[in-house]
């Protein structure tokens, strides 16, 4: 999935980028409204995080025009502006969310998986992915969400990923070049202890007891296996 972020000050623009890379998105970055407008037409990203207090041509401007050529892709807004009427204006003007600055990482994520659950299935008419199972797990891709009976799990875009190649992947050793290059991607060069976390931090939510693990199972000096 790809994201444009498009945020004129640099610390947060680059903070952006690592919460959703974490999180398993594509990114691309515009630093004033006309870059904006002109990445959204050469990329046709899926998701747009719009910064309000641009140069050029400010974040409501750029809203109108996106809304006007597409109704449907996601929009958050964030800004420093955090006025009541501030976010009334956003909302009318079809953002899908507003986020003030200064925010946290969890509250971003958390509010960039809601829009996503909420657009995913309908961007561009397009069919939600087929839920699969791995172990006891339900996982629907498009709700980036996992159930086990009446638990529910939310997952990160990554997560997903991760899922479904040990789905795809029964019984099989898949050593950690083959995880990254799948999950991650060939042009995105993770160290191993970024695939450790990763997997750490997602079977503290999906496994019964992360510290024995049966969906996600440690092989010693090759890598991780799924056995069904």
């Amino acid at each position: 999935m790809k994201v444009l972020i498009a945020e004129d000050d640099e610390h947060t623009r680059e903070g952006l980028c690592r919460i959703l890379r974490s999180e398993g998105y594509d990114i691309i970055v515009a630093r004033d409204g006309h870059e904006t407008l002109t990445m959204f037409a050469r990329e046709t990203p899926d998701f747009v995080c719009l910064d309000i207090m641009m140069p050029g041509v400010d974040g409501y401007e750029v809203c109108r025009q996106i809304r006007a050529k597409d109704p449907v892709v996601p929009v958050i807004f964030i800004s420093a502006k955090s006025e009541e009427i501030d976010k009334v204006v956003g909302l009318e003007l079809g953002a899908d969310d507003f986020i003030s600055k200064p925010f946290g990482v969890k509250e971003v994520i958390a509010r960039v998986r809601a829009v996503a659950r909420r657009c995913i299935a309908a961007r561009r008419g397009r069919q939600a992915p087929a839920s699969f199972r791995i172990g006891d797990l339900e996982v629907s891709p498009s709700e980036l969400r996992a159930t086990r009976g009446e638990r529910v799990m939310n997952l990160s875009l990554r997560d997903v990923r991760i899922l479904q190649f040990f789905a795809q992947n029964v019984g099989k050793v898949l050593d950690r070049n083959a995880i990254m290059n799948e999950c991650w991607g060939m042009d995105y060069m993770p160290d191993s202890r970024t695939l450790d976390q990763q997997i750490s931090q997602l079977r503290k939510r999906i496994e019964i007891d992360p510290k024995n693990p049966r969906i996600i199972l440690t092989v010693h000096g090759a890598g991780y296996r799924h056995d069904g």
